[in-house]
């Protein structure tokens, strides 16, 4: 019988992105591609077409003319910043025909936005950092909870329960229990997917950030920014306890624990007008 380590890895490499993403990855790993192929590779599929300009034409992006056709978003953001908004939201519908019971969409993307939100604010008082990437790389870095919800529910929530109860990181009391943490899942889902390690190592490593080699920066970022959501989220004070950040994080990111509160506040709002634009529109039933 396999292990619930296994059941859980298993189940993760089973997970695969659209097939539209797939192909744009494709594209845009070759040396010689254009402009003009990437919008005509989103623009054959109606649903990533629609979901990359509802967020092109939000408030995150606040731009000034509306951006009505896929062309105008690329040649606007740059096949970059594209590749990594079309992965975001093929992440968001991969996962919306699937989801546990026990986590609601709309809860586990508002907060996944507030922690991409913040990540991308205090990128922009890091030097260089692509604030973009960073936002990508926080909104998605509890991706792995997805697959350990729809594996193990119920022991997903009871190492939640231990966590509060011992007033341990969630990631140990998930270790202890299920013989894998959240940023593991993750990291497996990344390697899978033959994501940048700009993504990877940042979700991987985050709870852990000492562990980061290439992206350090990035890692210790995204460890700043999920300790602010999760005290936003619980009523907690951020720098206490479990919400307390590695000691070399303002070191290494420049950063002080003021600008990190002040970020807080400013994104909680922005997170709430924003997430809405990210999820999947719901299906109509038939009939």
């Amino acid at each position: 019988m396999p292990t619930v380590w296994e059941q859980v890895t298993a189940n993760a490499k089973l997970i695969s992105l659209p097939e539209v993403y797939l192909r744009l990855k494709q594209l845009l790993d070759q040396p010689d591609f254009s402009m003009a192929d990437v919008a005509s590779i989103i623009g054959q599929d109606a649903a990533l077409t629609t979901r990359l300009l509802r967020l092109v034409n939000s408030s995150y992006f606040g731009l000034p003319d509306k951006i009505e056709t896929v062309d105008r978003a690329v040649s606007l953001l740059g096949t970059r910043q594209v590749h990594d908004l079309a992965l975001a939201t093929s992440i968001a519908y991969t996962f919306s025909e699937n989801f546990s019971n026990v986590m609601g969409v709309p809860a586990f993307w508002r907060k996944s936005m507030f922690r991409g939100l913040v990540s991308r604010s205090l990128a922009n008082n890091v030097d260089g950092l692509d604030s973009e990437r960073v936002f990508i790389a926080g909104l998605l870095s509890d991706i792995g909870h997805l697959v350990m919800y729809q594996t193990v529910p119920e022991l997903c929530q009871k190492a939640e329960v231990t966590a509060e109860k011992t007033q341990q990181p969630l990631y140990v009391a998930e270790r202890e229990l299920i013989g894998i943490d959240y940023a593991r899942v993750g990291g497996i889902l990344m390697r899978q997917w033959q994501l940048p390690g700009s993504l990877r190592e940042p979700t991987e490593c985050h709870v852990e950030p000492r562990r980061a080699q290439a992206f350090p920066k990035e890692t210790y970022l995204i460890h700043l920014a999920s300790l602010l959501v999760e005290a936003a989220d619980t009523g907690q004070e951020f720098g206490t306890g479990v919400l307390n950040p590695q000691a070399e994080s303002w070191e290494i990111t420049g950063l002080n624990q003021q600008q990190c509160l002040s970020v807080q506040s400013e994104c909680a709002a922005e997170a709430d007008e924003v997430v809405h634009f990210f999820l999947p529109e719901p299906r109509v039933a038939k009939g």
